[in-house]
């Protein structure tokens, strides 16, 4: 039997001061997806990142947390894909998106970077944007500049609403993963 792999990027920023933010929300989902399937992350200098191995049925699945700071995700992107000889379409990046509504997720099996640096540099760093991502809503600042409302924390009312929307995601992701893109954005329409 064929050996399959896949690799799985929450997007996000290292460090206490960015834990909880919205821009984190990548990290976010895959830390829970991490917990739900019984596997824990370990820092991987190799990869500018942590990294969690898990093996589901025949697939050795790869969990990236870039530790690059969210514009230079590429370069641990790009290292990991490299080692595990992983093409970009067998990788999933869970990223946060401004320009869709709070609780809202959409899964692309490619697309543009929307303004999103993270999305922008792994474009960059594999020269093509054909590879998938599920986008976690954030919205947009009434007041203020985009810039900073990444960076926040989520209001309370809105943290009220995680755990159902890191549920969510970590169904799609599940699916992503154990079924494939098609399974996987079926199943987003039935749980949205």
């Amino acid at each position: 039997m064929e050996e399959k792999r896949s690799l799985i990027v929450g997007l996000g920023n290292p460090g206490m001061r960015y834990t909880d933010t919205r821009h984190n929300f990548g990290f976010m989902v895959l830390k829970a997806f991490a917990d739900k399937i019984g596997i824990s992350f370990k820092t991987e200098s190799k990869f500018s990142g942590s990294l969690a191995k898990a093996k589901l049925g025949d697939l050795d699945l790869f969990l990236l947390l870039p530790t690059t700071y969210m514009n230079l995700s590429g370069e641990a992107v790009k290292k990991a894909l490299s080692f595990f000889k992983i093409l970009p379409q067998n990788m999933l990046v869970v990223c946060d998106d401004a320009d869709i509504p709070f609780e809202t997720l959409r899964l692309r099996a490619e697309g543009g970077s929307g303004g999103h640096n993270g999305l922008k540099s792994i474009t960059e760093k594999l020269t093509s944007s054909s590879y998938p991502r599920l986008r976690m809503g954030i919205g947009k600042p009434t007041l203020g500049e985009l810039e900073s409302y990444v960076l926040e924390r989520f209001s309370k009312e809105e943290e009220a609403q995680l755990p159902n929307i890191c549920g969510r995601a970590i169904e799609i992701v599940t699916c992503w993963a154990t079924e494939g893109m098609v399974k996987a954005q079926e199943k987003l329409v039935a749980l949205s």
